[in-house]
């Protein structure tokens, strides 16, 4: 059994503020954020963040202090129970609506809206004590019974006309006022996710106008409202949902101001890493989660450095793995390198994954149904989905121009990957130039599988020459390969298969017609090809590469030695029992 030493728990997945002081998880105390919303916030307070950097956690802490009958012994020890002023005048104070529209997506409007209903109806069913309120009439607890009408048969499910739905957060917020004699805070919690799926599944226009609906109802003219706080992925365009608003106060991931209250701060990692004797894991946490910038601070994400600290505290030895992709479709990456036709969005592309920065006008304030209609737009979308970050700003005073990197390692792995997987669409479009290269390949034909592999790297994106490690550039190039001989019939292909005493690049076999082949690459620094090509054969036979093809059986073997610099490649190739002519 394992020896837990009596540790906290690490709140995996965990986005309750009262669950996790409660229940004894880790908490990285971010509320100080509470003290500086509470001295400078406006009427509505938008946060925009990418996924998983502790937006709905944030959330659900200002509802712990804010709402009356709050338990102020869950603030006990952290950094906002040092404000004792504010404590006494905001803590456990107001009526609090809060909602979140994560869950609001459907397929089809209908369904859409109806998780719409059910979502703000099990809200207000928490102040059911509305019915016997002696400060409210007949007439409006009658109006509470509209927000709260369950469907008969499905009474998860509540029903709500248009108008109703519309004004149900305006109506309800006037209900609780006049319960209590106090204005009323809302929170919405990823506003803006009925607006990516609704823009998905084709009916974005409806959604719109129904978000519309809701929002000028309780965000503009509601006169019951204290303040409001909401939290998306994107600002979406004040002419789309936030019509009329007047001046909500936007904070994005370019603000100064709350800029360390989402995402950890490297102190905070620190600490986490102490706390759990993870010490030693700090430079690989640093490598794969670091590298965001809000503001003027660099972050970690916080679902990556949770994850992985959990997985290590049962196994030390567990490597780093990407933990973003669960999280996204990482669909904006996957526009970019579709629209990577021109050679500039593609030599940009390759100067992001070798580590380098690009400069790109960015416009935070974007709507769902335009996010992809240009590349200006996708890099944007990037920028704010956190698969893009800042590492400086240029002085225009025209416009918003950012020196724009890749974050860390797992990012720069979804690049990579969804690079690999376009350039098997182009390997099966041209059907002719994909079975010449195989052929060669089989036959041993050094030369046109150097014409042709040349020509692949012509039309895909490859590394620059820059301070990456030279394995790292040489990823991308075995990477290109697999992705080529993984589509023919018959193969097995595998790259970095385990032969010999040691990892050759690529292996094949072809049973059916008993040939096998080792494929290795180097980086020629320089355009030393031969050099590159020499380094390769020599270590296919030092390393003896070929002993599990042998051991198979298999009495046609060719061994190739690859060198790449940029997108040009020299080949050359040795069958087994042969000897290469220099």
């Amino acid at each position: 059994m394992k020896d837990y030493n009596m540790k906290k728990k690490l709140p995996v997945g965990i986005e309750d503020f009262v669950e996790i002081r409660t229940e004894d998880f880790y908490y990285v105390d971010k509320t100080a954020m509470i003290r500086d919303l509470l001295y400078a916030w406006g009427k509505v307070n938008l946060f925009t963040r990418p996924r998983r950097f502790g937006k709905s956690l944030n959330m659900s802490m200002l509802k712990a202090f804010l709402e009356i009958g709050c338990d102020s012994s869950l603030f006990d020890g952290l950094e906002i129970s040092k404000e004792v002023a504010l404590c006494e005048k905001y803590m456990g104070k107001f009526p609090i609506i809060s909602i979140s529209l994560k869950s609001v997506e459907g397929a089809d409007y209908e369904s859409a809206r109806s998780y719409m209903c059910s979502e703000i109806g099990r809200e207000a069913l928490r102040f059911n004590f509305l019915l016997e309120s002696e400060h409210l009439s007949d007439i409006e607890k009658g109006i509470y019974r509209k927000l709260v009408n369950a469907d008969p048969i499905h009474p998860d499910f509540f029903t709500m006309s248009d108008d109703v739905l519309k004004g149900s957060l305006s109506v309800l917020s006037s209900l609780l006022r006049k319960h209590y004699g106090k204005k009323v805070i809302i929170l919405i919690d990823e506003y803006d996710v009925p607006l990516a799926k609704a823009n998905e599944e084709k009916y974005y226009t409806q959604m719109v106008k129904l978000i519309r609906g809701i929002f000028d109802k309780a965000l503009k003219s509601n006169e019951d409202l204290y303040f409001a706080v909401l939290t998306g992925c994107l600002r979406v365009a004040k002419e789309s949902i936030f019509t009329g608003l007047n001046n909500p106060n936007i904070l994005s991931i370019t603000n100064v101001r709350f800029d360390e209250y989402f995402g950890f701060t490297d102190e905070e990692v620190k600490g986490i890493l102490n706390y759990y004797k993870l010490d030693d894991k700090y430079k690989d946490i640093k490598e794969w989660y670091d590298g965001y910038r809000f503001g003027n601070m660099d972050v970690y994400c916080p679902w990556d450095v949770i994850s992985y600290c959990y997985e290590l505290t049962a196994n030390p030895s567990a490597r780093p793995k990407d933990y973003w992709s669960n999280t996204s479709g990482n669909d904006a990456v996957r526009h970019l390198i579709e629209k990577a036709g021109n050679e500039q969005t593609k030599s940009e592309i390759e100067a992001l994954v070798a580590g380098e920065t690009v400069e790109k006008e960015i416009h935070e304030d974007l709507t769902y149904n335009q996010l992809y209609d240009t590349i200006n737009n996708i890099w944007s979308v990037l920028f704010a989905t956190g698969y893009l970050t800042q590492r400086g700003m240029l002085e225009n005073e025209d416009a918003d121009i950012y020196q724009l990197a890749i974050p860390n390692r797992e990012i720069r792995r979804i690049f990579t990957r969804q690079i690999t997987s376009y350039f098997n669409n182009i390997v099966i479009e041209n059907s002719k130039r994909f079975e010449d290269f195989c052929d060669a390949m089989k036959s041993g034909d050094a030369e046109k599988t150097e014409k042709l592999l040349t020509s692949y790297l012509y039309d895909s994106i490859t590394v620059r020459d820059s301070s990456v490690q030279k394995d790292k550039k040489e990823i991308l190039y075995h990477g290109l390969m697999i992705g080529i001989l993984a589509n023919v019939d018959g193969w097995k292909a595998k790259t970095n298969a385990d032969t010999g005493d040691g990892y050759s690049d690529v292996m094949v076999k072809i049973p059916r017609e008993d040939i096998g082949i080792i494929v290795e690459f180097k980086y020629a620094e320089n355009a030393q090809f031969t050099a590159g090509c020499k380094e390769a054969m020599d270590q296919i036979e030092r390393m003896d590469y070929t002993r599990e093809l042998k051991n198979e059986g298999y009495h046609t073997i060719y061994k190739y030695g690859i060198a790449c610099f940029k997108k040009k490649c020299k080949v050359v190739c040795k069958k087994e029992g042969y000897v290469l002519e220099e």
